[in-house]
């Protein structure tokens, strides 16, 4: 399979983890409010890309911080809505945010790599098909995730290890979010 292979235009939607994907990371913590909040290189220049590509965009993302006590749902939506009116702002778009603020113990059926946000996703746009989906994240719940609701997957990551170990849940890796849309602009 090959991106070109695939045919992807606006009948296909791009699901996004966030945390390692469209921010950075805090290792051993949690994004808990806006000034924390970092834009990985290159990601207000992907995002207008895929805007023109997708016909939705999605961002599905694990946020057990606020299972955990360290932030609130209210405080979740304050950074979410900053980080799409900034995305908004720069040519992009995200239709919706889904997030499971579920510990990782409770095993929540919202919890990647259980697919329960892509079955809300479903619900709210009937029209998402998952086998004309893509899901792009840097973990392997985040491939198991993709492979488990049928999508295709993309990892993003220039983590080698995570590609060796997990082969059969991951269809394209790409370093950065720019690398991948770079690739659906100049398919190969």
């Amino acid at each position: 399979m090959t991106l070109k292979s695939l045919n992807i235009d606006s009948t296909w939607s791009l699901f996004l983890d966030r945390d390692g994907v469209i921010n950075k990371r805090i290792v051993g913590g949690y994004v808990k409010k806006w000034k924390e909040f970092e834009f990985l290189p290159g990601v207000m220049e992907a995002m207008p890309v895929f805007s023109e590509i997708f016909g939705k965009i999605f961002v599905v993302t694990n946020q057990q911080g606020i299972g955990k006590g360290y932030m609130t749902e209210a405080v979740l939506e304050i950074i979410h809505d900053e980080m799409m009116m900034e995305i908004k702002n720069n040519g992009g778009r995200i239709n919706k945010i889904y997030h499971s603020p579920y510990r990782e113990e409770e095993h929540s059926v919202f919890r990647k790599p259980n697919i329960g946000l892509a079955r809300k996703a479903k619900i709210d746009f009937p029209q998402i098909q998952f086998e004309k989906s893509i899901m792009a994240g840097d973990s392997r719940t985040d491939m198991q995730f993709g492979r488990n609701a049928g999508m295709v997957t993309a990892l993003i990551s220039e983590d080698k290890f995570i590609r060796k170990e997990n082969p059969d849940l991951i269809d394209f890796s790409f370093p950065n979010l720019l690398s991948f849309a770079e690739s659906l602009i100049h398919k190969p």
